[in-house]
């Protein structure tokens, strides 16, 4: 990596005492692994609106899919305030080239998913969504987005930093000339990462690049980037790995000995039954790939989509 990538974060989770009480809610996590990797961009809804510390705390209440935002104890609305200021920031935020955001779970301002709403009766549902996570992911359909508590699952953890850095790959290349060859050559790249999540979607792209010569480059390149945002954010499972590690095998038919091709199926066999983490037959993907020279999976992202020191494909 040349430079860290640029990624908006809710300010607590830096450590910054900004919540309504003075606390914090420091995530070593992010700040130490992916901290070396990240370049974060801190954003506090209530500080930012004007909001001082400490302040009374803040509630969604009535209407899930649209929501106000009022003080627990007085009252008071607030919504006018936060989503005026939130419509301003996500437009701030542009300039920022921000490749993802990690939001604080269970907050009115900030919470991504099941934050709580409370209806008339003074009952809560877990089906909201805060004012600025709204605003954000409505100005930024295509970002890759998460809660704090949900990098916990390791699975989920894996797909959004993929998302991350495959996003950075994708602004890298948008950085040159707006020439097929270039957006050709990306697409080779991550052709069996794309199919590990899609294969639906990994044949819609193939098809739109092989047309891409009917399509001013513009229209081209966004359609591009949103198919390629559709399918990092499809789960990928054993059984599409697996046809994807299967399709990598057959670059050595030719090459692998009889005892490394049987070493190679029994396991992917392991992998399979989930004995062994995606990790183990990438490894020894990666190693017949250097040893038999394979210039066309040597630039497989899928190979090595993401450092090898988060242990993103460590969990079986």
């Amino acid at each position: 990596m040349d430079e860290r990538i640029r990624i908006g974060i809710s300010a607590c989770l830096l450590g910054q005492p900004v919540r309504y009480d003075g606390s914090h809610k420091h995530d070593r996590y992010i700040t130490d692994t992916l901290g070396e990797y990240f370049e974060f961009v801190p954003v506090c809804p209530e500080v930012e609106a004007g909001f001082p510390i400490p302040r009374e705390s803040l509630r969604l209440v009535g209407d899930p899919e649209n929501p106000r935002i009022v003080t627990t104890r007085s009252g008071v609305d607030h919504t006018a305030r936060m989503t005026a200021w939130a419509e301003r920031r996500v437009r701030e935020l542009e300039a920022e080239n921000l490749c993802g955001f990690i939001f604080k779970k269970d907050s009115p301002s900030s919470g991504l998913l099941r934050v709580k709403v409370y209806n008339e009766k003074g009952m809560a549902e877990k089906k909201g969504v805060g004012i600025f996570a709204r605003a954000f992911t409505r100005h930024f359909p295509l970002l890759p987005v998460e809660e704090e508590g949900r990098l916990n699952d390791p699975k989920l953890r894996e797909m959004f930093i993929e998302q991350i850095f495959t996003l950075k790959r994708w602004r890298e290349t948008l950085a040159l000339p707006r020439r097929l060859a270039n957006l050709v050559d990306f697409h080779t790249r991550h052709k069996l990462l794309i199919l590990a999540h899609s294969p639906a979607v990994a044949r819609a792209m193939g098809k739109l690049v092989a047309e891409a010569k009917r399509l001013p480059a513009a229209e081209l390149y966004r359609d591009y980037e949103r198919l390629l945002m559709e399918a990092l954010r499809t789960r990928t499972t054993v059984r599409k790995n697996l046809n994807v590690l299967q399709h990598i095998l057959g670059y050595f038919k030719r090459q692998l000995t009889a005892d490394e091709k049987q070493e190679l199926l029994e396991v992917f066999d392991r992998y399979r039954r989930e004995y062994l983490p995606l990790i183990v037959p990438v490894t020894l993907l990666n190693h017949y790939v250097r040893k038999y020279d394979q210039p066309y999976l040597r630039d497989q992202v899928y190979l090595n989509p993401h450092p090898i020191a988060l242990k993103l494909r460590n969990h079986a």
